[in-house]
């Protein structure tokens, strides 16, 4: 697991430190309702409770501070250790774990009165190709493809390391 982070507090190393995620790997479609996907997001770990604050933390302004995300359903097979409740700068947004094939390999997130969000998760060990390819094509407004779909896609076009 590659995990990386800054000092939130100063302190000497034998005192106990808060780590924080570096900015999301984020692309988001502009205006919402486009198609199915409205961007991708690429954690850098699998650990939802280190991920979720860096990513709702960089949605603004694209979808809205995280103070308008009210909860988080993510793909129970992609998530399974998922807490039920992250800790986020100022709140706790509830988590919810669905096996719905619509929601595979996607976070949906419930902005409250703007709507619901639905973002590709790139897997954390994609290569830089296929990510970077992922992160573009789900950002296009004009996308029509599903999560799943395009996690296919970037296998069968970067599984020799294109």
């Amino acid at each position: 697991m590659d995990v990386t982070g800054t000092p939130a507090e100063d302190g000497s190393p034998e005192e106990a430190r808060t780590y924080r995620m570096p900015a999301a790997r984020l692309a988001l479609a502009r205006g919402a309702g486009h198609g199915p996907l409205d961007g991708a997001w690429w954690p850098r770990c699998d650990m939802l409770e280190l991920e979720l604050p860096a990513l709702l933390g960089s949605l603004y302004p694209g979808l809205g501070t995280v103070t308008g995300v009210t909860g988080v359903t993510v793909d129970a097979i992609a998530w399974p250790d998922a807490p039920r409740r992250v800790t986020a700068p100022g709140r706790v947004i509830e988590v919810a774990l669905s096996a719905a094939d619509a929601e595979a390999h996607a976070i949906v997130l419930d902005c409250g009165a703007v709507g619901r969000r639905e973002l590709l998760v790139i897997p954390p060990g994609e290569s830089l190709a296929a990510a970077t390819w992922l992160l573009t094509t789900a950002a296009d407004p004009r996308n029509a493809l599903t999560a799943a779909h395009m996690l296919a896609l970037a296998e069968a076009r970067f599984q020799d390391g294109e």
